[in-house]
């Protein structure tokens, strides 16, 4: 039997880091995420896809920890969760739960393209371009017209930029 050494980065950081780590304050994240889930869907998606995108996420956000103290990942959970009680569908669940990832962890929008593929990568990257939009009065036509702009290629970014306000 052969040796797979061909792992990337973020498999063999998932493989490394034990479990009970990459969960959240609440043990049961990523199941209450896909029980939200197959409620929500009558013809969920792939699930694991979402159980990647959330292992991938705690792992990069692994020692993070939001104002509140909490782990950071709950955060991207929340806003999964928003999304799939909305009905969206896997990839736009599955960026929800990476959303943060590019912008605030050293895992980078091409490896993300590696594990997960160029719609989900998309769906981050235009949501991490909104992110750096300046709010207030005297940018309120030009972050409208960036939004329009950045949305313009998939409308799923501005849902769950969104989400992501929402919480």
């Amino acid at each position: 039997m052969a040796d797979n050494f061909s792992l990337t980065g973020s498999t063999l950081l998932r493989k490394l880091v034990p479990q009970i780590f990459l969960r959240s304050a609440k043990p049961d994240a990523i199941d209450s995420l896909i029980k939200i889930v197959k409620e929500s869907h009558l013809n969920y998606s792939n699930l694991q896809i979402i159980r990647k995108a959330y292992t991938t996420a705690a792992s990069a956000h692994l020692n993070q920890l939001r104002k509140s103290g909490d782990p950071y990942i709950t955060h991207p959970v929340a806003v999964a969760k928003i999304l799939a009680e909305l009905g969206s569908g896997t990839s736009s669940i599955a960026a929800a739960l990476l959303h943060d990832t590019v912008e605030d962890t050293d895992y980078s929008l091409n490896q993300l393209k590696v594990d997960f593929g160029d719609e989900i990568a998309l769906l981050v990257d235009g949501v991490t371009k909104l992110d750096k939009l300046k709010y207030g009065e005297s940018a309120q036509a030009e972050t409208i017209r960036k939004m329009i702009i950045a949305t313009s290629k998939d409308i799923r970014v501005l849902i769950i930029k969104l989400a992501d306000r929402l919480h």
